[in-house]
């Protein structure tokens, strides 16, 4: 095995996390900032129905990436587990897997996006108004849509072999390059909506011929054969097991937004869909950051566990419930100080500051708890720990927010629809309590003193 990939059983845990987690703290929040910055200018270009449009679009969006995000981790988890057991082999087997996954899959859901584009808008929300504006933008999209996929996927393989650092150069050179791009297509060259998207398609191609070089080059703990025509089911079955969790909260999220934008329509106009799109947005680069901290952990906490090394998983779960929650409540305070300074950064419609900052005080209310409810989701993931990953990705958004959103605001109008976002978050940060208490043996167990020593002895 590489070097990267060894230290992941020997190097003590603090150090490991900064190793881990900044790198992907600092990618996340670049791919964060993009997403900031592709709303401001697309605001500050098209106006408020363009950010309608995104946030329209962005469904069908969540579904592809979907399948890339859910392959690519549970790809990560084995892979990481199977090179924490020493089985090198194996976990190349598994890397082969993952790309035919991913190739197959996008390339699938492209051709039958495209085909139904328009049905597909209209079904998600989109007036008559929007609807042009949605369509010009997922056209192209939808093209660079397999090189995102590659990316996405290879990404949380990277991660999970243990070079952090190569993870956080894609997202930043893919992102960064977005962002330069963006001005460019949209206002030097007047394109407009179809302007931000090609900026996008470009920049996403240019992070996955980034990470092919890098495989390619030998520099990976994995090496890039070819892999056949056919997959080996058995392997794809034990992925998509542990990805299933992430490919239900990102479709339950496509979903939520769906049933959102229908409400919002209803209740608020189009105004009111381009201040949720705008505020989620914000909170894409609020909690961003935190999925970093998720991401360093789950490679330290897979290959500990395949190594058997215990007290490693524990030290590494407290430290990230640690932090995360440090961060989460600084995204708090900073919303509810200062929600209207934020809403005015993208619009100049005094309808969307206020609607906006009303709807940020009620969207972000009990945001200090997520922290802990997102490392635990990461954490069920690195374990292999499929069900519960399952139910815990279910939660938030397919079993408490989509009823409270479809709900509430019979009773509220359109305060009920940003009120049922605390409420699910409190709901689900009350399930995933319950499984960390009941499975508290398990995860604080000690490590077998003779595989102490042998780690004592590496260190």
């Amino acid at each position: 095995m590489k070097q990267q990939s060894e230290r992941l059983g020997q190097e003590k845990i603090p150090s490991l996390m900064v190793r881990f987690s900044v790198p992907a703290f600092i990618g996340m929040f670049v791919m964060a900032f993009y997403n900031i910055a592709d709303t401001f200018f697309i605001a500050r270009g098209i106006g408020t129905v363009g950010v309608a449009a995104l946030s329209i679009a962005f469904p069908l969006q969540l579904i592809i990436t979907a399948f890339a995000a859910a392959i690519g981790i549970g790809g990560a988890s084995i892979i990481s587990r199977r090179l924490g057991e020493n089985r090198l082999d194996e976990a190349n087997k598994i890397f082969g897997n993952v790309i035919w996954l991913v190739g197959f899959l996008s390339v699938l859901m492209v051709v039958a996006a495209l085909a139904f584009l328009e049905p597909i808008l209209i079904t998600f929300g989109a007036t008559e108004e929007i609807l042009p504006y949605a369509a010009e933008y997922l056209s192209i999209i939808l093209y660079g849509a397999i090189f995102q996929a590659f990316a996405m996927s290879m990404n949380n393989v990277v991660r999970s072999e243990g070079n952090a650092k190569m993870a956080m150069l894609t997202m930043v050179i893919s992102a960064g390059l977005n962002i330069v791009l963006d001005p460019i297509f949209i206002f030097t060259l007047d394109m407009g909506m179809a302007g931000a998207a090609i900026a996008t398609v470009i920049s996403q191609a240019v992070g996955a011929i980034w990470l092919y070089l890098y495989f390619r080059a030998g520099k990976s703990s994995l090496e890039f054969r070819w892999i056949g025509l056919l997959p080996d089911w058995r392997v794809v079955r034990e992925i998509t097991q542990i990805g299933s969790a992430t490919f239900v909260r990102q479709t339950a999220g496509s979903l939520m937004f769906i049933a959102v934008n229908w409400m919002l329509v209803i209740y608020g106009g189009e105004s009111a869909v381009a201040i949720f799109g705008i505020i989620n947005r914000i909170m894409m680069f609020a909690i961003m950051p935190m999925f970093g901290i998720v991401q360093g952990m789950q490679p330290i906490i897979g290959f500990n566990y395949g190594a058997k090394l215990h007290h490693r998983v524990s030290e590494t779960l407290k430290l990230g419930i640690g932090v995360s929650t440090v961060m989460a409540i600084f995204v708090w305070v900073v919303t509810m100080l200062f929600p209207g300074a934020m809403m005015s950064v993208f619009s100049t419609d005094p309808e969307v500051i206020s609607g906006g900052e009303e709807a940020m005080r009620f969207i972000f209310l009990i945001v200090p708890i997520i922290g802990f409810q997102m490392v635990t989701g990461g954490l069920y993931q690195a374990l292999g720990k499929a069900k519960i990953s399952f139910i815990l990705s279910m939660a938030r958004q397919l079993i408490f927010l989509i009823p409270l959103v479809l709900i509430l605001p019979s009773f509220l109008g359109l305060t009920g629809v940003w009120l049922a976002f605390p409420i699910a978050d409190g709901l689900a940060f009350l399930l995933s309590l319950f499984f960390v208490w009941r499975d508290r043996h398990k995860l604080f167990q000690k490590t077998p003193a003779a595989k102490l020593r042998q780690a004592e002895a590496h260190s």
